[in-house]
């Protein structure tokens, strides 16, 4: 046991040398954010040509990381927020969330792109960005530079969505309502939603948080139903087995989620181990930076970027649609 500690210790060690400081930017840049200053910190430490020593500690990192930082971030999830969203808000969950699987599917093959990152572009366009990734990476076994690419290219959108949305929302005279409804289901990093909306105005930015986190919750049948697809689709048929290939993490996410809303544990502890799981996120992605190849990885070139456009828009053209076509009923 001893022997299996120091194995995978200087591997963390390295590890948290590029998280660490990703964190703080993340912290002085939160429209970037810690995530993605991790993945290009661990890029730029991968050209160093590291003994094998701290190849356990970095698998260890970006694999079991990640499933950790899901089930922590359960902890800032409250249900009865999401309970007191309107039936038409979540409608309109179902409809973009359908309408970014189709986009991604259908564009994605076009494009020739692989059905991992097609799945990772379209899971974190239609759910929640980074976290969203977070959850689906280990469950359709996505690789270290499909991960990459994917949140590179949330990030992009992310940030382009904070400085489009509020003026074009103004542009078509939307109310603090129908804006936030439309911020919520149709920008997919937390914080991003919660800049556009609170830009827009106040009443904006509290609509579009707690539409957000409905949304969030989606991470839980998307997962699931991923989780039964890919293991099916790889052949597993009569031998397929669900408790082996079930994401016993997701299950964790839901209950943390349930713990923290019925009040288990003091809410400042709650937000701390929320707080806690968004470092691991950072850790984690520092590790698969540390992992990736920058050569292969733009072996795709501006094909994920097209798909994540194609996305992007059909999400806010999807929730733009649909709270129009309710307005005439």
């Amino acid at each position: 046991m001893r022997q299996e500690k120091t194995s995978v210790l200087p591997g963390l060690i390295l590890v948290l040398v590029g998280a660490v400081p990703a964190w703080y930017l993340g912290r002085m840049l939160p429209l970037i954010g810690g995530p993605v200053f991790g993945i290009l910190i661990g890029i730029l430490l991968a050209f160093w040509q590291r003994p094998v020593i701290f190849e356990r500690g970095i698998n260890f990192a970006s694999k079991q990381g990640l499933q950790i930082a899901v089930i922590l971030l359960g902890f800032e999830m409250n249900l009865y927020r999401v309970l007191s969203v309107s039936s038409q808000s979540l409608l309109l969950v179902f409809f973009t969330l359908s309408a970014v699987f189709a986009t991604a599917m259908i564009v994605g093959c076009r494009l020739r792109l692989s059905e991992n990152i097609r799945t990772l572009i379209g899971v974190g366009t239609a759910i929640c960005g980074g976290s969203a990734i977070a959850a689906t990476a280990p469950v359709i076994k996505a690789d270290d530079r499909e991960v990459a690419y994917a949140i590179s290219t949330i990030f992009l959108f992310n940030i382009l969505a904070v400085f489009i949305f509020p003026p074009v929302g103004h542009l078509l005279q939307m109310s603090d309502m129908g804006f936030g409804i439309w911020a919520g289901t149709a920008i997919n990093d937390t914080s991003s939603v919660v800049a556009a909306g609170y830009a827009f105005g106040d009443e904006a930015g509290n609509m579009a948080t707690i539409v957000k986190l409905a949304r969030s919750l989606m991470i839980v049948p998307v997962t699931l139903a991923l989780t039964l697809l890919f293991a099916k689709k790889k052949g597993q048929g009569s031998n397929f087995n669900l408790v082996e290939v079930f994401p016993w993490f997701v299950l964790g996410f839901l209950a943390a989620s349930i713990i923290n809303t019925l009040g288990f544990v003091p809410l400042e502890v709650a937000q701390g181990l929320a707080r806690t799981g968004k470092l691991v996120i950072i850790i984690a992605l520092t590790a698969i930076g540390l992992k990736t190849n920058l050569r292969k990885m733009f072996s795709y070139g501006l094909r994920p970027i097209v798909l994540g456009f194609a996305c992007s828009v059909s999400v806010a053209l999807t929730s733009l649609g649909i709270q129009y076509v309710s307005k005439l009923w």
